[in-house]
């Protein structure tokens, strides 16, 4: 049985999001894809879930996220909406979709939402956003915004490295940090970023901050579910807590659902009709 329960069990908004920041109550958000995932950690009480588009390198085998497309985001979204009964549920945008015209970005934030039934989108990057982010707004869809490690602009940086250690570029990110804050981004994720910077930018702006891999001085944190459960072993970032090991349980499974079948084993007299 879980080891948590919520003290509210009605569905989870941007409302009750900034009320747990003022209240001083951690943000639990988790990345998810499908239903399946969705409804178990939605019944464990996580208060968003993000179908990240990260999905490209879980759910696709893709080495960076760019590949992956709205249409993708949209079947992948589709089903974890329907699976989060309590849990806010946000998509990511992916690579392509926003940052060239702020029409554009609204078009297709308002498909992502009616196709998917979500409760939000987020998209990456700072200032150069502002635009997107306020045309989204404008159909009344609620923007999580994306600082620090932004995995879209991979082939920009060139490396996943910690972003925002040099002091120009730490003060550009909590500069963008407020520009989104300004816009109208109810929460901002700040990724792979010094522990000490993300307490400043947490300090700077009026909303929610979800940090990971950048502290515990963040309103929230979000692992992927793959991840925090042991599904990726070859993944093994610093700032990962795995919780466990799914991955090498399922292989133990597999195989002795193999050695049962090869053998004869499986089905006995009472897996028959």
């Amino acid at each position: 049985m879980s080891t948590y329960t919520p003290t509210d069990p009605k569905k989870v908004t941007t409302k009750r999001i900034k009320d747990m920041m003022l209240a001083g109550e951690k943000i639990a958000m988790i990345t998810s894809y499908d239903y399946t995932m969705a409804s178990l950690v939605d019944q464990a009480g996580v208060d968003i879930i993000l179908v990240g588009d990260s999905a490209s390198n879980v759910m696709q085998g893709n080495a960076t996220t760019l590949p992956i497309t709205v249409d993708d985001m949209i079947v992948y979204a589709r089903t974890v909406a329907r699976a989060a009964k309590r849990a806010m549920v946000v998509v990511d945008m992916p690579f392509g979709s926003y940052q060239g015209d702020p029409i554009e970005a609204q078009r297709n934030a308002v498909r992502i939402m009616r196709e998917t039934g979500a409760d939000g989108v987020k998209l990456e990057g700072g200032r150069e956003m502002r635009g997107a982010i306020e045309m989204i707004l404008r159909a009344g869809i609620p923007v999580m915004g994306h600082l620090g490690l932004t995995p879209q602009s991979i082939n920009k940086f060139g490396t996943y490295a910690t972003r925002a250690q040099d002091e120009a570029e730490a003060l550009r990110l909590i500069a963008d940090a407020k520009v989104l804050d300004e816009a109208g981004c109810f929460a901002i994720v700040l990724e792979k970023i010094p522990a000490q910077l993300a307490a400043k930018v947490s300090q700077s702006v009026s909303v929610p901050t979800i940090g990971i891999g950048a502290g515990p001085a963040c309103a929230g944190q979000v692992l992927v579910a793959h991840d925090m459960l042991g599904l990726n072993s070859a993944f093994k970032p610093k700032f990962l807590r795995v919780y466990n090991n799914l991955g090498e349980q399922i292989i133990d499974s597999v195989g002795n659902y193999i050695v049962d079948v090869k053998s004869g084993d499986f089905p006995n007299e009472h897996e028959q009709y």
